[in-house]
């Protein structure tokens, strides 16, 4: 796979916010983890405040968006940046998928929360492979 294909990843900063943290983690755990070399992230902070670098990231690579609530303010952001979003992602989603890991916790996580992060950030690996196998070698 060619170094140059990647998916920028941009996470909720829903700060003070369990979801928020669960997405977060699970954006660390893509980018840092499963899939180093084909993904990073993208701050959602730098996209609101308008800066170039970021929202030419966002405008050069297809876009992974995680919400932590139903604002989508993530989604909405890569949108208003001129960027693509590939594939949406939502932490209260994924919580359904596993209720019996119930996240708790804002500056650290619980285990369970830790966990959800975990299964999401799986969940996104596979969306990146995804993505990255329909743009092309």
């Amino acid at each position: 796979m060619s170094s140059n294909r990647r998916v920028v990843v941009v996470p909720c900063s829903g700060i003070g916010k369990t979801y928020g943290t669960v997405g977060r983690e699970a954006a660390y755990e893509l980018v840092e983890e499963l899939r180093p070399e084909t993904s990073e992230v993208v701050a959602l902070s730098l996209l609101v405040l308008g800066d170039e670098k970021s929202r030419a990231r966002v405008q050069a690579a297809p876009a992974v968006t995680i919400d932590g609530c139903k604002l989508a303010c993530a989604s909405k952001m890569v949108t208003e940046s001129g960027g693509r979003v590939a594939y949406e992602a939502n932490v209260l989603d994924t919580f359904r998928r596993h209720r019996h890991l119930k996240p708790k916790g804002i500056a650290e996580l619980n285990p369970e929360g830790e966990e959800l992060a975990r299964k999401m950030a799986e969940e996104l690996a596979e969306a990146t492979d995804d993505i990255l196998s329909q743009e092309g070698a």
